[in-house]
């Protein structure tokens, strides 16, 4: 049986599914029973479970062959990240409790950059947990292809999307998250020693301009990238409701200069087989 932290959200899902059709037995770790009956009408045990909670975690983590950790993500964490770093704690006494077979970590590219940034929540985790005595993989995954949901209606409505990953030709790494879904799948039913990082990203690389002509060919209509210049960030975010924007806007400056990126050398190389044209499609006809 494998155990699943996120299972409602899109990854976890993917993942779930992934092991059911493997027929895998998986326990659905949700915050309550509602959330647990559609994971419980597939043939899943459930077991109702926060990250706030130590105790009830190392209970949902118990017995099993293997953990998938999907940490929550804090878009507009407090300086020094002592959100995720309260919940890191209470996801490693509950590991360290239970001890199972193995754990499988949702990580990020970039997640070993020592610049400020977003992203350190994930290098945070990754530090913490690897000085566990269980074998533990850490999955870093490039910047999500579903990202582009945010881009939909304006695309269909105005055909300009606005774009914080800049210059509009630079091309970075991406991933669907079906394709996440399955490589975890894939490593938790896998036998390792010690910690292991996987780096996963799309068959190809992409760039805002990629982005504009694959909207363009799903609506048959001229899409186009417009550049949101960095120095209206900060209001931007702040006048959407963000207290502390300044994490965010260090991690999209990140990508636009290069520093986030996968770090390679020892760390297994994994490319995905969903292209960005099939994950806009699915996007577009939600």
């Amino acid at each position: 049986m494998y155990a699943i932290t996120g299972i409602t959200g899109q990854v976890g899902s993917a993942l779930a599914n992934e092991l059911l059709e493997a027929n895998q037995q998986i326990r659905a770790i949700v915050r309550s029973v509602e959330k647990g009956n559609v994971w419980k009408s597939k043939g899943a045990e459930v077991s109702i479970a926060n990250m706030e909670d130590h105790i009830a975690l190392a209970k949902a983590f118990e017995g099993v062959k293997g953990v998938f950790i999907l940490l929550p993500p804090f878009f507009d964490p407090e300086p020094d990240f002592p959100e995720v770093r309260k919940l890191i704690s209470n996801i490693k006494q509950a590991l360290e409790t239970a001890k199972p077979d193995k754990v499988v970590c949702l990580s990020t590219v970039g997640a070993q950059a020592t610049q400020p940034n977003l992203l350190n929540q994930l290098g945070i985790m990754e530090k913490e947990l690897s000085t566990l005595s269980v074998p533990i993989t850490f999955l870093r995954a490039a910047w999500f292809m579903e990202n582009a949901a945010w881009d939909v209606e304006i695309a269909k409505t105005t055909g300009l999307i606005p774009s914080f990953l800049q210059p509009l030709d630079r091309k970075i790494p991406m991933i669907a998250t079906a394709d996440i879904g399955a490589v975890a799948a894939k490593l938790l039913q896998q036998s390792w020693n010690g910690v292991r990082v996987v780096e996963l990203q799309g068959p190809v690389l992409v760039s805002p301009n990629d982005l504009a002509s694959a909207f363009a060919r799903h609506l048959d209509k001229s899409i186009r990238m417009e550049i949101v210049p960095r120095a209206t960030w900060e209001s931007l975010f702040k006048a959407q409701g963000m207290k502390n924007p300044l994490p965010r806007m260090q991690m999209l400056d990140g990508f636009n200069e290069g520093w986030i990126e996968f770090e390679g050398g020892s760390a297994e190389q994994v490319k995905g087989q969903t292209t960005l044209h099939t994950v806009l499609g699915n996007l577009l006809n939600k």
